[in-house]
């Protein structure tokens, strides 16, 4: 698979390639039919409170799905936007941090205690801090957010049944999951796994380095996830993921000072608007054509494969082993001592 040459080595290269990547229109697949309805559908958006989570949180429930929305702040403002923008008033707002582990769990066991069964979830929280951050169990904020959040949630919902399991359901009847990460994944060094989870410091110069690092452990990990639950016999969840492009939201909004004069008008002028970044969201999260298999990586609207990294058998059962005891001691009690699936 080709490679962008301009590379991710820091926001201005970043900003260039994506660029470069939002003007090739080749092999584009068609969006989701406008009147493809949601009705009866139970459907959750992590970071739903701003920017693309909350573009997707609209259009999902436009098309008539009940909606979660889980935010750390925003809290009840972006839920009552979206259900004006989208003339659905079944919207709910779930508040969760997801840089902590803490209360991801608490999340997990609300969820549980409503007995919720999810149809479909778009795991999309991100964030590019200006400098490393720890989290509340001291891990880097993104490895935190992009990916143990996510590590656990999956780990915890497959197990609570938050996310039903049934290999013997018509594929259009499974439910789906839906991983936003970055094309910036694909020239991202290799997991170190002598070193893993330990934290590193970093500012400007190097936080594109660590943001294409934590989407390579987000990447990995949604291909070993596909090998566990599914395997080789027939879906028993369609997992899905997806770079959406270059978007005029407010990831960078850490970016220093002298860089936003020059970076926000390139992002509204030339970015993809949130709607826009939407797309490929909705179209691997409700498109019938999406159910005839799992495990699709989509670069905006154009169908291609993760990293050879990301698909490495070994790098996937590595990533899963190293980071089941970072998760362990937030499962459900009757499960602290089995694997953590």
């Amino acid at each position: 698979m080709k490679m962008n040459n301009v590379g991710h080595k820091g926001v201005v290269s970043a900003v260039v390639t994506g660029l470069l990547d939002l003007f090739s229109r080749q092999d584009q697949l068609p969006p989701l039919d406008p009147g493809l309805r949601l009705d009866g559908k139970v459907a959750l958006v992590t970071g739903a409170n701003s920017g693309l989570g909350k573009a997707v949180a609209i259009d999902l429930a436009r098309r008539g799905a009940h909606l979660l929305m889980v935010c750390r702040s925003g809290i009840p403002d972006a839920g009552e936007a979206v259900k004006q923008a989208s003339g659905n008033p079944n919207v709910e707002m779930l508040q969760a941090d997801l840089s902590d582990l803490a209360s991801v769990a608490q999340l997990c066991d609300r969820m549980q205690a409503r007995n919720i069964r999810l149809d479909i979830a778009v795991m999309n929280a991100g964030l590019m801090p200006l400098h490393a951050r720890r989290t509340p169990q001291g891990h880097e904020v993104m490895f935190a957010v992009h990916f143990l959040a996510n590590r656990l949630l999956m780990a915890r919902w497959l197990e609570d049944g938050v996310i039903p399991r049934a290999a013997n359901r018509t594929p259009s009847a499974l439910p789906r999951v839906v991983f936003v990460s970055s094309e910036a994944h694909q020239s991202s060094p290799p997991i170190d796994f002598n070193r893993f989870a330990a934290f590193q410091d970093y500012g400007i110069k190097h936080g594109m380095k660590f943001y294409g690092l934590s989407k390579l452990h987000l990447t990995t990990f949604v291909q070993e996830l596909e090998r566990r639950v599914n395997g080789n016999g027939p879906p028993q969840v369609l997992f899905h993921s997806l770079c959406p492009g270059p978007i005029a939201s407010n990831i960078a909004r850490e970016s220093p000072v002298y860089i936003k004069p020059i970076l926000s008008p390139i992002m509204k002028l030339l970015f993809r608007s949130p709607e826009q970044a939407a797309e490929p969201v909705m179209l691997l999260a409700c498109s019938p054509d999406m159910t005839e298999h799992s495990n699709v990586y989509l670069h905006m609207m154009k169908a291609k494969q993760p990293s050879p990294l990301a698909l490495d058998a070994l790098n996937g059962k590595q990533l899963w082993e190293c980071s089941a005891p970072l998760i362990q001691p937030y499962l459900t009690a009757n499960r602290r001592e089995t694997e953590c699936l």
